[in-house]
């Protein structure tokens, strides 16, 4: 299924003394930032560019699709979107079809709010093999990402390895070992439900560089995972050694991660494996060395460096190699140690962290022609947090936004994405507005209601 075709602009004409802001990203810290704005300015415009054809960025492509009480903040972004002085445009890509001198030249503010759209990489042999999956594609393949709808992904082995211990690696672990049953009900595009319902993988494996009480995963999601109907944990008895003892120590929302984990190992010692199960083996203090391929280059294994951690304080134990290693035989793995920033416009400066140069948010004042640049969310705190944590920035650089623009006297008429479409943009692919897709959300709810489900996403270009 395609998106249905759709190019009327909405305008909201302002008079001269309303600032215009310009917003580049349509995903939650680009609304929670409109958000703030609209309601703590009397008057403003604000436009919302975005590079894909629909709104709302990690919460539409990222959030998994048996998660649907998390795509719930969507109900807020749209009434935000509904305001007559906000704008939506999709298809315009920063970078491509509009430069940041160009946005900043007829907008009184420009926030960057795009996020981060890569994974970081292993850096190791073979990383390149055939069917080693980022997870972030895996994650937007089955979510309907246009651009990851082709992954190609084989599952008729009975092994997969996921290498790293974040949500998202329990995220992919999770779609792999839901019954398919549970998974029709979801928003989960038709063409990976397809493919999971002929995947033939019994075990996967959760493998993490340092030991149970360092993992990023949080509760909600371990939860989650040893609920899994049909589905077993399996433990590694040695990668728990001493962890009892250091409990009392822990910080709360550590020391209830890690009981639970340990009340998981003590229920697997005792409950036998069944054969129709599938299996869920978190494995510890282990790191990639190099993939192991066949003659055709596909994956056939793992080899595994074997870490200990060294120190006597909890806070300050350092992972550390050993000489020791084991081969992990699996026919498929999905890299899952994070995202990165990428740098849409040559004039965007990173810092040596990968992020965009910024102090509280303010990244370029020095110009006195060209309206102040901001950042907020991924793009300059790093890809960490959940979706609060990103609430809580956009909110904040959004405060300072708005404190700036009340401190200035007077606004001109810059013109905003009306001359920016006039002068700039030679788009051969249809702009689309809020209207626009409100016609493709309704589009994809009834064909979700033809298969008994919320909405089928398209995943075609516009």
């Amino acid at each position: 299924m395609n998106f249905i075709k759709l190019v009327s602009i909405r305008n909201f004409s302002s008079s001269r003394n309303i600032p215009r802001v310009c917003i580049v990203g349509a995903g939650p810290a680009g609304f929670y930032a409109a958000m703030h704005i609209t309601k703590n300015l009397p008057a403003v415009n604000v436009d919302i560019i975005e590079k894909l054809p629909v709104p709302f960025g990690l919460i539409r492509y990222g959030v998994a699709p048996d998660h649907p009480e998390v795509k719930n903040v969507i109900n807020q972004f749209t009434k935000v979107a509904q305001q007559p002085n906000v704008n939506f445009y999709g298809n315009v890509t920063l970078g491509k079809d509009i430069r940041i001198s160009q946005l900043r030249q007829h907008y009184d503010a420009v926030l960057l709010t795009y996020g981060a759209e890569e994974d970081k990489t292993l850096g190791i042999e073979n990383e390149e093999a055939d069917n080693i999956v980022a997870a972030r594609r895996f994650v937007g393949w089955y979510n309907g990402l246009p651009s990851d709808k082709d992954l190609k992904i084989d599952l008729s082995g009975d092994t997969a390895a996921i290498l790293g211990q974040g949500n998202v690696a329990l995220d992919v672990a999770r779609i792999l070992l839901t019954p398919i049953n549970e998974l029709k009900s979801t928003d989960i595009t038709d063409h990976a439900l397809n493919a999971l319902a002929e995947s033939k993988i019994k075990e996967v494996y959760l493998i993490g560089r340092r030991g149970p009480l360092q993992v990023a995963f949080t509760i909600k999601e371990l939860r989650e995972q040893l609920k899994l109907s049909n589905c077993q944990t399996v433990w590694r008895n040695q990668d728990f050694e001493g962890v009892e003892n250091m409990i009392n120590d822990l910080p709360r929302p550590r020391k209830r991660l890690t009981e639970l984990m340990l009340k998981s190992l003590n229920e697997y010692k005792s409950i036998p494996i069944h054969n129709d199960n599938k299996l869920f083996k978190p494995i510890f203090f282990r790191a990639p060395k190099k993939i192991l391929v066949n003659s055709h280059k596909k994956i056939t294994g793992i080899d595994l460096i074997c870490n200990e951690l060294q120190g006597n304080k909890l806070e300050e134990q350092k992972c550390v190699a050993t000489a020791n290693t084991e081969i992990l035989n699996c026919s498929l793995a999905f890299r899952s140690i994070g995202y990165k920033c990428v740098k849409a416009d040559d004039e965007i400066v990173f810092n040596s962290n990968g992020l965009v140069e910024n102090s509280k948010g303010i990244v370029d004042n020095n110009s006195n022609t060209l309206a102040k640049l901001y950042v907020a969310g991924w793009l300059g705190t790093g890809p960490i947090g959940v979706i609060l944590h990103t609430m809580g920035n956009a909110f904040q650089v959004a405060k300072v936004m708005c404190d700036d623009l009340k401190n200035k006297d007077c606004f001109t008429d810059k013109g905003g994405f009306e001359e920016i479409k006039k002068n700039y943009i030679k788009n051969s692919s249809p702009i689309v507005n809020w209207e626009g897709w409100e016609r493709i959300d309704k589009y994809e709810i009834e064909q979700g209601k033809l298969r008994n489900k919320p909405r089928e996403k398209g995943t075609g270009e516009l």
